[in-house]
């Protein structure tokens, strides 16, 4: 494990999922850095030990930490797990709270509701989804709700059948949008936290074959985008908030012209401000800017960047949107850029960390 320089600035701390398996994976489970805020400089603190935690969240008013741990059997049960870790506010040291069933394999993916009441999680191999209480002491209760989608794509691998790949309250939080990568499709759904239950609202159907992956809402509310991991393509909607819909205006490719190579994409993310959205590319092995037109969010595509090792699945933006960092899994790394605040181009920071097979990187609060 290579560590950064010692931070000068405030500090910011850092959450790291990772892959624990398959075999040969030297990970031990999320691991913990503080980054310097005026270098971006990141320095490792602890870790703490658990299978799989591929996907994190943190609770929007607690600070409690969330994990999916995207397995098909978990503590002798079939299906994977959700794990609620308290974490001290000084040390950053975590303590486990408690550990649910995901209700279906391999979790990827997990949201809390803007109340911070209900956690939100995609089973990526069952297809289907599972809303699950958060007491006020940040455990976590039995999913009130299990969903499962149906369906196929013409994928004959990917999409022989439903794969839900993203969950995620809306703006309002009373509609909750599900991203199906196995039948193409945005699920939406009504969301009572009163029952704790998810009702059919509407549907969106994307391009067969496109694979759509992860959602991200715009600050403004009123724009949405998908990336879709199958064709290399950014979808830019119309969103209304009000009715709960979705409306296409845009399509575009997260490749540089003429590159005919393998590729894969993973993730997306907005800049605070909403000036530059930024997708990473597996193949290609970059990462991209557009920018977001302030009068219609329509999307600019600048040139990419390599995203300085292989497979960047996940990256962040920091809360002041000075800094982006990629999680590069198949080289083991988190690279560091800066990001400009006119242009939105990327400038790596000659500085990265060593941590094995990242795949989602999360802040915490403060």
């Amino acid at each position: 494990m290579s560590n950064a320089s010692s931070p000068t600035g405030r500090d910011r701390r850092i959450f790291v999922g990772t892959y624990t398996e398959p075999e040969g994976s030297t990970s031990e489970g999320v691991y913990v850095y503080r980054m310097d805020s005026s270098s971006g400089k990141l320095t490792f603190e602890t870790v703490k030990n658990m299978i799989n935690p591929s996907y994190l969240e943190v609770h929007p008013q607690s600070g409690f930490l969330y994990t999916v741990n995207e397995v098909q059997k978990f503590e002798g049960k079939s299906g994977g797990g959700v794990t609620a870790l308290s974490i001290d506010s000084e040390t950053f040291d975590s303590s486990l709270l408690n550990k649910q069933p995901s209700e279906g394999e391999d979790p990827c993916y997990i949201s809390i509701d803007r109340t911070g009441r209900y956690a939100l999680v995609a089973n990526y191999t069952s297809g289907s989804l599972a809303m699950l209480p958060i007491g006020s002491d940040g455990r976590l209760g039995p999913a009130s709700q299990v969903i499962r989608h149906s369906g196929a794509s013409i994928h004959p691998v990917r999409q022989s059948s439903p794969h839900a790949h993203c969950i995620l309250p809306d703006p309002t939080n009373r509609f909750v949008v599900a991203v199906d990568l196995g039948i193409d499709k945005l699920m939406i759904y009504r969301m009572d936290l009163a029952a704790g239950q998810l009702y059919e609202h509407a549907e969106a159907n994307l391009q067969e074959g496109s694979g759509p992956r992860h959602l991200a809402f715009h600050p403004n509310g009123g724009t949405a985008y998908v990336i879709c991991e199958l064709n290399s393509t950014l979808i830019a909607y119309r969103y209304d908030p009000e009715a709960g819909t979705f409306e296409e205006m845009q399509s575009v490719r997260t490749l540089p012209p003429g590159y005919e190579g393998r590729n894969l994409c993973a993730d997306l993310h907005i800049t605070p401000d909403g000036k530059f959205l930024y997708a990473s590319n597996r193949g290609h092995d970059s990462l991209v800017c557009f920018t977001i037109a302030a009068e219609d969010g329509q999307l600019t595509l600048q040139d990419p960047v390599p995203s300085g090792g292989r497979e960047p699945r996940g990256f962040a933006i920091d809360p002041d949107g000075k800094f982006l960092l990629a999680a590069n899994q198949n080289s083991n790394t988190i690279v560091t850029f800066l990001i400009d605040p006119a242009m939105g181009q990327l400038s790596r920071i000659e500085d990265e960390v060593e941590v094995p097979m990242p795949v989602c990187i999360k802040f915490a609060q403060g």
